[in-house]
């Protein structure tokens, strides 16, 4: 009663945008849905009879003229141009609006680093020769990648990538204005180089090595090396290369592409085509080391190549080379592998950055010594040892290095077929070429299928993993300029000839095997490769029937882990367990569970004694905590006590402009951040 009595004698409550179908219940009364002109009006009434009932009414008024669209905060939309609202409202959203956040902050990076490096930004710099070949590169990727054709795999993007380059390059009026230093090409395309041989030495899986068939590591090696002399052998006769340039050569087509083949396999394994056979399993593990294989071929030759002396003791120095290289990838695998340590925060971000940093370190110091042999196959091992390391760690990352790709993968196509100068092509090389590629191809093909020929494979299965072996593209992108690169800055004419050839002739086999290559791998799987019979185990993406999976410990840990339960165990106890058949044909696994001394589980390590216990708490091996933390900001810290020796100082030089240029950086940061911090309330 008081309540009621306390309440005005007229109240207004407004509804904007409904319809005039029935409204849920608001309160004490039922509502209608609205129109967008019309309002609701609760209208209390006290009556003139000493009464002290109250009544309510509910009435319908017109809406008033000023009220603002709920949705848009702005003035309701008219019905002559609701569509041209609704498709571009104010302010913008969806789509459009993430368009001009996209433009604005490429045009605010544009505008940031013109107003730092001037003339680099501006049409004829080196910096706006890069940033166009990455964008057109990676346009012409996501246009070739829109390309799908029903039951067939995609087209590698990196086609258009590198027929983006190849247009930029030979179109008359873009040529002038797209200008990239070759010292500034040549750097980028060894930066994406260790990329790729950092994540193809990650991709190594070192179980796979231990139980790889007779059957793979023939696959593995035989066609290389067999194509790898083939284009040797043809082109010293058709082309008029040296023998140490024709082997170049034909370790640079010797690589099957793992970026045509593992996405096609992935896509036949996924329909169960060849799965009972293990087709698709066979072609991804082989592929790694079949590229591995190329690469270190190459980087012996490149070696020899370009050393001086007598022709025995340059084949010795590569020998040196590859043994030096192996050396120095143990040396810095086994330092990723403890540093940092495990109980550092971002320690995958830290990882990645000390794995790529040293990835290019070995590529570009390797040159600068004087052993250019060298640096690829450390970039290998090093990426390798510090995987096997880091074991199921290593995923994170994987994933960082393959967004390092992802940036460097359009600029290494582009900048690749950004070399090639059409109207400067002799058709004579070219042709020589495509000859000297077809008669490898024939034989890589003939000599694959000779290699499974004792594997279990039906005719069909033979024929598939022959044709399915022929892929060209990311190595030979990767790899096949390096030789240019290295006789450009040695000046010398003839070898720059030999090798424009070298990579004319590996941009023709990106062009004419990788659409052809995927084309062929989606034809012929369907009709070649046969589904498994047993549907139940084509759910488990096996490799094996389930009577003949190989029992191992793997295997059985994993069992035992996701069907029981753990116990608690002390630093010198662990678990283990014993997994066996039978005698019996049956095929019944028994388990035991025992419990075994093992090393300690922090440091990987022998139990430390109790005499030194303190000594081993305060200075783990391999170190932690406070220790490990120093050790990787080394460099930092040696910069600033480098800068401050007296006698060193003379040798820490920076340029004005560019120490300007970075205090201007950090006063644009601090700037920004100060004015974040304002508060308007206050």
């Amino acid at each position: 009663m008081d309540d009621a009595q306390s309440r005005p004698h007229s109240s207004r409550s407004v509804c904007s945008q409904r319809t005039e179908d029935e409204c849920p219940v608001v309160g004490n009364h039922d509502e209608r849905h609205l129109s967008v002109n019309q309002t609701l009006q609760v209208l209390v009434r006290r009556p003139d009879s000493p009464s002290t009932t109250v009544t309510e009414e509910t009435v319908f008024i017109p809406r008033v003229v000023h009220s603002v669209d709920a949705c848009t905060n702005t003035d309701p939309p008219h019905k002559c141009c609701g569509w041209l609202r609704r498709q571009c409202p104010c302010p913008p959203r969806g789509l459009l609006a993430y368009i001009i956040t996209k433009v604005s902050m490429a045009a605010l990076l544009f505008g940031v680093v013109w107003s730092i490096t001037e003339k680099e930004c501006l049409p004829g710099g080196n910096l706006f020769g890069i940033v166009t070949v990455f964008i057109c590169a990676l346009t012409g990727g996501k246009l070739v990648g829109l390309i799908r054709i029903p039951s067939l795999p995609p087209i590698p993007p990196l086609l258009g990538m590198l027929l983006a380059g190849v247009l930029l390059r030979n179109i008359p009026v873009v040529t002038e204005a797209v200008y990239i230093d070759f010292r500034w090409s040549a750097s980028l395309r060894n930066i994406a180089l260790a990329v790729i041989l950092a994540r193809a030495g990650l991709g190594l899986d070192a179980s796979a090595l231990k139980k790889l068939k007779a059957v793979c590591v023939r696959v593995a090696m035989g066609p290389c090396l067999i194509e790898a002399s083939t284009v040797a052998l043809v082109s010293h006769f058709l082309m008029g290369l040296p023998w140490i340039w024709g082997f170049i050569l034909g370790f640079v087509l010797g690589a099957v592409s793992p970026a045509v083949v593992v996405p096609s396999m992935l896509l036949l394994q996924k329909d169960g085509y060849g799965l009972e056979q293990g087709v698709p399993t066979l072609l991804m593990a082989a592929g790694s080391f079949d590229d591995i294989l190329a690469i270190t071929g190459f980087t012996t030759c490149v070696g020899i190549a370009f050393a001086t002396g007598s022709t025995w003791f340059n084949i010795l120095r590569g020998g040196l080379e590859v043994l030096g290289g192996m050396v120095a990838g143990l040396a810095f695998g086994f330092f990723l592998h403890y540093f940092p340590s495990k109980d550092q925060k971002d320690l995958a971000v830290k990882r990645s950055f000390l794995l790529l940093g040293l990835s290019v370190f070995s590529v570009f110091g390797s040159n600068v010594v004087g052993i250019p042999g060298s640096g690829g196959l450390c970039t290998l091992v090093l990426a390798f040892v510090a995987g096997v390391g880091w074991k199921k760690a290593k995923a994170p990352v994987e994933e960082i290095v393959g967004k390092a790709w992802d940036v460097f993968q359009p600029l290494l196509f582009g900048l690749i077929g950004a070399e090639i100068t059409i109207s400067a092509l002799d058709p004579r090389t070219v042709g020589l070429g495509l000859a000297a590629l077809c008669i490898a191809l024939t034989v890589r093909i003939f000599f694959t299928f000779l290699m499974v020929l004792c594997a279990g494979f039906n005719f069909k299965e033979k024929l598939f993993i022959a044709l399915a072996w022929m892929p060209k593209a990311t190595v030979q992108a990767a790899i096949g300029s390096t030789a240019l690169d290295m006789a450009r800055s040695k000046q010398e004419k003839q070898m720059e000839q030999y090798g424009m050839d070298v990579l004319t002739v590996a941009v023709l086999s990106i062009l004419l095997t990788a659409p052809i290559g995927a084309l062929l791998i989606g034809l012929c799987g369907p009709r070649l490769l046969q589904r498994p019979k047993n549907p139940e185990w084509a759910m488990s993406q096996g490799a094996l029937s389930a009577s003949e999976t190989p029992v191992t410990y793997e295997r059985a840990f994993q069992t035992f882990h996701d069907g029981h339960c753990f116990r608690h165990l002390s630093v010198n106890q662990t678990l283990q367990v014993l997994v066996w058949r039978p005698n019996s044909p049956s095929t019944t696994v028994t388990e035991e569970t025992v419990f075994i001394p093992r090393v300690d589980a922090c440091t990987n390590t022998d139990p430390p004694h109790k005499c030194c216990g303190w000594l081993h708490r305060q200075c783990p091996c391999p170190p932690r905590g406070l220790l490990a933390y120093i050790i990787t900001k080394g460099m930092l810290l040696a910069g600033v006590l480098l800068r401050n020796i007296p006698v060193v100082t003379e040798a820490v030089y920076i340029d004005f402009r560019w120490s300007a240029s970075l205090r201007n950086i950090a006063l644009a940061v601090i700037l920004a951040r100060a004015g974040l911090g304002l508060d308007a309330s206050v």
